[in-house]
């Protein structure tokens, strides 16, 4: 899962926790190719991840990505701006270490594991009612979302309702759903508490976010026993493939992009990538891996995302 404060496979936007750019600004083109990238790319990586765990074990793979992702976007940017720009404190450093397991090792982790048995499509759908969630956990916490906001919440669970319906009839298996419903929430209450606890002003520094999701990833992968009869020669070129894929584009050029974003757009525009990333991986998975496109997910995904509109908008007029 892409994600988000981070870096999100399956993203949803933390519509609460970064301060939004002047709404009337008139936006450039390097703000539209950014926005392009975010959509694309992001909505490209459940693909890659289904590619991946063909012959690379989860966990596994989940760590390789991070990690690597991690250390390269931080020796990125000691290189261009200092080794003063990954300066933290040890409360901030500690948080960025929380926020990094909820997001990257709870949140894409599990989808990583879910991928193993469901296909990429339904999970970049499931994961598109993460603001459904935190709309409710802003509640939780005494905010008053608006009207809207409930109304998309109230689409976005029955969407949910509806997706899960492969998985009881026996289409997929259910555990793989209910993995990625798990990743949405651990990923939900990352992006709600990231704004709440003392992060790095930075938003590169989110290297240590990286950094320790992937050290998450490794020791699960250890406690789960991945390491056991995995043999790197056994992984596909189409895996590695991917797996490049997933470091440079889905986690450093993308990610760069939404950073970017975040401090040169309005949130409210950056936060429509949430309903554009699940159309564009349902689009590649039936396209790249003729994944098929049954009633329930096709009817679920338009509610879930019709759910997200709302809320999107919602907040855009606040």
């Amino acid at each position: 899962m892409t994600n988000p404060a981070t870096e999100p496979a399956s993203a949803a936007p933390d519509l609460v926790a970064r301060p939004a750019a002047p709404a009337r600004r008139r936006l450039s083109g390097a703000v539209w190719a950014a926005l392009v990238i975010v959509y694309v790319v992001w909505g490209s990586t459940y693909l890659g991840i289904r590619i991946v765990v063909e012959t690379m074990p989860p966990f596994v793979s989940a760590a390789i990505r991070f990690v690597v992702a991690g250390l390269v976007l931080g020796a990125l940017v000691a290189w261009r701006r200092g080794p003063a720009a990954l300066k933290v404190t040890g409360r901030q450093l500690a948080s960025a270490a929380v926020i990094g397991l909820l997001l990257l090792l709870g949140g894409n982790g599990l989808v990583v594991l879910a991928e193993t048995s469901i296909p990429s499509g339904l999970a970049a759908l499931l994961i598109a009612v993460v603001p459904a969630w935190v709309v409710v956990l802003r509640r939780a916490s005494g905010e008053r979302p608006g009207p809207g906001a409930y109304g998309g919440v109230a689409l976005g669970l029955a969407g949910l309702a509806v997706l899960t319906l492969p998985g009881l009839s026996g289409d997929v298996r259910i555990t793989g759903v209910l993995t990625v419903i798990a990743a949405t929430l651990m990923w939900s209450i990352g992006s709600f508490s990231s704004s709440r606890i003392p992060m790095p002003a930075d938003p590169f520094a989110t290297a240590y976010e990286m950094v320790a999701g992937g050290i998450g990833c490794a020791l699960v992968a250890l406690g789960r026993g991945e390491h056991h009869g995995f043999v790197l020669g056994d992984v596909s070129a189409r895996s590695w493939t991917a797996l490049a894929y997933l470091i440079v584009f889905g986690s450093l050029l993308a990610f760069t992009a939404y950073a970017w974003l975040l401090h040169n757009a309005p949130l409210s525009l950056v936060a429509t990538y949430a309903y554009v990333n699940p159309v564009v991986a349902v689009l590649l998975g039936a396209l790249v891996l003729d994944e098929r496109l049954s009633w329930p997910i096709a009817v679920g995904g338009i509610v879930v995302v019709a759910g997200v509109c709302l809320i999107v908008s919602t907040e855009r007029r606040r």
